[in-house]
């Protein structure tokens, strides 16, 4: 769901043909299957098109194509800065709600994987994303802005 919102983002504010947005995770869970129906429902009812995605996984040579890697929680981002130390990426992964202020002032930056509950959880997460990818494309409509 991420990734669909942050490029939602991107094209609303002119950066899709400036900023590469992949997804991938950090196991082998569910690689090449799309979406869960329930995450395509919530993206669905808020006007976004989720239909595309199809699971990978995240490999150390994505390092070498992208400046930034976002986790979705601290057990995603201790997998993301081990593969990264090796390249000495560590700095490119961060976590992705630390780009809603919110969030980071009650501390709680991981996102909750809905998995397992109902669709409800689904749209909890995306409000979420939806915050953190508003910070984030400022964050980057900035740095973009500096270079």
């Amino acid at each position: 769901m991420a990734a669909v919102v942050i490029k939602h983002r991107l094209d609303k504010v002119g950066l899709a043909d400036k900023v590469s947005v992949e997804s991938a995770g950090t196991g082998e869970w569910h690689v090449g299957e799309p979406a869960d129906p329930r995450a395509l429902a919530a993206l669905r009812e808020r006007g976004y098109d989720g239909t595309a995605h199809r699971a990978r996984k995240f490999t150390a040579d994505w390092f070498d194509r992208f400046d930034l890697v976002l986790a979705m929680d601290q057990d995603n981002y201790a997998d993301l800065t081990r593969l990264a130390a090796a390249h000495g990426s560590e700095a490119r992964v961060r976590l992705l709600r630390s780009y809603d202020p919110a969030a980071r002032a009650a501390g709680e930056l991981d996102v909750p994987d809905p998995y397992y509950g109902g669709a409800d959880g689904f749209a909890h997460v995306l409000n979420q994303l939806e915050r953190a990818a508003d910070g984030l494309v400022d964050s980057l409509q900035e740095e973009l802005r500096d270079r």
